[in-house]
């Protein structure tokens, strides 16, 4: 299953004891049947954008509860096996959220999604509530990197 992974730039850092960069079980987003039922109109394309939209949505809460994290959104694209991800049976969420149970590892990434470094002031602004700042992100795309790009992102 591909999931979109809310994350913070710094998670992508090698831990300090050495090892590989394993990114621990939280909640994500995925193309789920909610989802295509809530989106009956749209193809497997923009369900993935919406499932990778709601994703960066959250990442914005991770940047909050970590103000020493570079201040921009990531949302990683990883597959998973299905057995991995539980429904997670609330009304009321959005309908592509679900429970990663287990940790992901960078050889599961497929793609990170990152804010442009020009958006970092909008981050900040954002993570206290200023509405203007959530609008301007909202209308920004989220660019593109490699799973082999991913410590070249700029921060």
């Amino acid at each position: 299953m591909r999931i979109y992974l809310p994350a913070t730039l710094d998670e992508l850092d090698p831990p300090a004891g050495g090892g590989p960069v394993v990114l621990a079980p939280r909640r994500v987003h995925a193309v789920t049947p909610a989802l295509v039922a809530a989106l009956p109109e749209e193809d497997d394309e923009e369900h993935e954008y919406a499932a990778q939209l709601g994703a960066a949505d959250d990442a914005l809460l991770l940047v909050a509860a970590r103000p020493a994290a570079p201040q921009l959104r990531l949302v990683l694209a990883a597959d998973v096996p299905d057995a991995h991800v539980s429904p997670v049976g609330d009304d009321g969420v959005a309908p592509s959220l679900v429970d990663l149970t287990e940790p992901v590892t960078l050889a599961q990434v497929v793609c990170g999604h990152v804010d442009e470094p020009e958006a970092v002031a909008d981050v900040e602004a954002a993570v206290t509530g200023d509405e203007q700042a959530l609008d301007r992100l909202a209308e920004r795309d989220l660019l593109w990197y490699d799973v082999s790009e991913l410590g070249a992102i700029p921060r």
